[in-house]
């Protein structure tokens, strides 16, 4: 038998260990189910029979049912929940606004300023402690429970997060596939060419500023990401866009906008904290400083989601106002251009 395991780092965008096994000569016909359990350390039986319920276990690229027997020369693959940070998941009672909640799913709109799940320097106070918190026996109480996606700390907005396994595997298989909807609500410096428009180049850990996410263009380094955006404001010196991802890499529009030129207003780790486009005036540049201190993060906000429910099948979209900070911003730069009256985003 050869195996290959990828063990994922706790920044990976997404939030799965890969599995593959070739079936050597020999082997005996054994259910997929228990074949896997045996194969695989610190999995027990029913995480791999929901896998396999979700079409998350493939034999030969094609899903296969749990009695499945495994032959000689049958090519595996699974995906599963990675395991972060085990002593670190505490409950704490921490607020939450929740938009929806049922069985099988919660959606919750997260605050600017929370981190999702614990990692070091915050080992606390984050989504997850809340979540455990909430909601008893969630899935994968030892890794990151429920969670099928995160937004970065400083992004505010909405994300879904499983209340049993099941749920889980059929989320996470959405968002591997890309059948999710995810709209964001961006401020970008400068004046965007076009009213519409889509940013390419593959994204990976920018060589000297690990923090950072840099943008491959030739795709030498990185995994493809694909951004779509369109205008919804003009200000002259700053732009509201509608972004909508394609895939879903780490502080993707961060990094696509930053790019092609135009970083978020106020993104201090992309360069949008300084005045990027427009006038050297003292009266701009008073201004700017004062609307960064209205909304002191990166202007983000992930205002739209949808996915299928893993039990109903019905396809669930979920809208969330902008916060108060992002708000308070945009109308300070639709006073400045004299655009008092624009329509509500």
């Amino acid at each position: 038998m050869q195996e290959e395991t990828t063990s994922l780092p706790p920044d990976r965008d997404d939030l799965y260990e890969h599995h593959r096994f070739e079936v050597p000569p020999g082997q005996s016909p054994v259910r997929i189910d228990r074949y896997l359990t045996d194969k695989i350390e610190n999995v027990s039986r029913n995480k791999i029979q929901n896998a396999i319920k979700a079409g998350n276990v493939v034999v030969n690229e094609k899903p296969v049912k749990a009695n499945y027997k495994v032959r000689p020369g049958d090519v595996i693959r699974i995906l599963l929940p990675y395991a972060p940070y085990r002593e670190l998941l505490k409950p704490e009672p921490i607020p939450l606004d929740i938009v929806y909640e049922d069985e099988d799913v919660i959606v919750v709109n997260k605050s600017a300023g929370m981190v999702v799940h614990p990692a070091p320097g915050h080992y606390s106070g984050t989504l997850i402690n809340g979540l455990i918190y909430h909601v008893e026996n969630l899935p994968g109480q030892n890794e990151r429970p429920g969670l099928v996606h995160r937004i970065d700390k400083d992004t505010s907005g909405l994300l879904v997060v499983a209340k049993n396994e099941l749920a889980m595997n059929k989320l996470a298989k959405q968002f591997a596939e890309k059948s999710t909807e995810r709209k964001y609500i961006a401020l970008v410096w400068g004046d965007l060419p076009q009213d519409e428009g889509t940013i390419t180049g593959h994204i990976g850990r920018h060589p000297k500023h690990r923090i950072k996410m840099h943008v491959f263009p030739e795709g030498e380094q990185g995994k493809p990401a694909v951004t779509h955006y369109k205008v919804l404001e003009r200000y002259g010196y700053a732009t509201l866009v509608e972004a909508q991802l394609e895939t879903g890499r780490t502080h993707q529009i961060r990094a696509h906008f930053k790019h092609i030129g135009h970083p978020l207003f106020n993104d201090a780790l992309y360069g949008g904290d300084k005045i990027m486009k427009g006038s050297t005036f003292a009266k701009f540049k008073q201004f700017v400083e004062n609307t960064f201190k209205v909304l002191p993060r990166q202007a983000l906000h992930a205002k739209t989601l949808g996915f299928i429910h893993p039990s109903t099948g019905r396809f669930l979209r979920f809208d969330s106002e902008l916060p108060d900070d992002f708000r308070a911003a945009i109308d300070r730069w639709r006073r400045y251009t004299g655009q008092a009256g624009s329509a509500e985003v």
